[in-house]
């Protein structure tokens, strides 16, 4: 089944968007077996920590606005959330700086990490969505590959000889998405039915091992690879593509079709995990259960302190699920709610602070890690 039609405009300007204690304190006892030095991060508007925002235009009309960044930075600073991102937890728990943006980075030191993510980037390149007929729906030709070379340009400042950067990386991490999501959904905006967009599921996940491997190549050792998060439990696709009965929804809520292909995509990105480990080694490859983490609390909201239920938004411009596309966060018409640590989502598509504070959490100190990051 294909999205509603109404599914584009709302979508395209939610994904525009696209301190924790150190880590022997997170509950999980003990510290990290590795003591990272850096940090290095890929990927979309789940990650990205203001990339976008001096990128495009268009995101000044999203991201660089009042209430993005309001619960710690008290500013907008580009994340699409109302404060911190899974990355920026990371690198606290391991007691690094938050990562600059690399588009903001110039006459920084970069030593101890940067961020390369890009909101409302692909896995694929232009030419992948050129092909099945969507590449007018890119909000930005800054993909993974993209990024990728950003790295690689870099990496001669940070480490002169293959010696020292191979005593540099060991001691690096390398955070690679989560990417992907946005693939599917430019798929989607154009039409593209679940069926449609479920054969672009290899090729999609194909590109982030390829990624994986190429940082390997370049000397990562130390790599956390994220699974898509649980689309059907976003308000914007519950909103805008609801199910016809009961039936089409879990017992959390969620649209299962969408659930079950995100499932898919994890699981094909996980046997292509499975294969490079196999072909190095000596690399220490983790894949980050982003989706098992948020329907922990998607399950059992109270559990995790979201009293508000983890299906409304905290921002948008009202509706069942407090999201309106015509009134979308940040957009005139769109409120904010007073305490946005009640809620798990934060605007239809993207999660507040404190569901990153959990998942991030999830992944340093509970099962959601495989093999385990600590």
């Amino acid at each position: 089944m294909a999205p509603s039609g109404n599914l584009l405009p709302a979508l395209a300007a939610a994904f525009l968007c696209c301190a924790l204690a150190p880590v022997a304190q997170c509950g999980g006892g003990g510290g990290a077996p590795q003591n990272y030095t850096s940090m290095f991060s890929f990927g979309d508007s789940l990650t990205d920590t203001g990339n976008l925002l001096v990128s495009s235009p268009l995101s000044n009309h999203i991201v660089g606005r009042y209430p993005y960044g309001i619960t710690y930075f008290h500013r907008p600073t580009g994340r699409c959330s109302d404060g911190r991102l899974v990355v920026d937890f990371l690198a606290q728990a391991f007691g690094l700086p938050l990562l600059p943006p690399y588009l903001q980075s110039k006459g920084k030191d970069l030593r101890r990490g940067v961020n390369f993510a890009v909101g409302g980037a692909t896995a694929m390149d232009p030419p992948f969505f050129q092909e099945i007929g969507a590449s007018d729906k890119l909000w930005t030709n800054l993909s993974l590959s993209v990024q990728l070379g950003w790295f690689e340009q870099l990496k001669p400042s940070l480490c002169s000889s293959p010696k020292k950067c191979k005593e540099y990386f060991s001691k690096s991490l390398f955070l690679v998405g989560e990417i992907g999501g946005n693939d599917y959904n430019y798929a989607f905006f154009k039409g593209k039915t679940l069926d449609d967009a479920k054969t672009y599921v290899p090729t999609v996940a194909g590109a982030v091992t390829d990624a994986t491997e190429r940082l390997i190549k370049a000397g990562a050792t130390h790599l956390v690879v994220p699974g898509n998060l649980p689309m059907g439990c976003s308000s914007a696709y519950l909103t805008l593509h609801p199910g016809r009965n009961g039936s089409d929804y879990d017992a959390a809520g969620c649209l299962k079709t969408y659930n079950d292909f995100a499932q898919h995509h994890n699981a094909v990105l996980q046997q292509k995990l499975q294969a490079l480990r196999a072909k190095y080694p000596q690399a220490r490859i983790m894949y980050a259960d982003y989706y098992g983490a948020a329907m922990s609390f998607a399950k059992n909201p109270k559990q995790f302190g979201f009293t508000q239920g983890p299906l409304r938004t905290c921002c948008g411009g009202g509706g069942p699920y407090n999201f309106n596309p015509k009134a979308s966060c940040g957009v005139r018409g769109s409120s904010v709610c007073t305490d946005p640590s009640a809620y798990a989502n934060w605007d239809g598509v993207h999660l507040t602070e404190a569901a990153y504070h959990a998942i991030a959490n999830s992944i340093l100190n509970g099962p959601y890690t495989s093999p385990r990051l600590l």
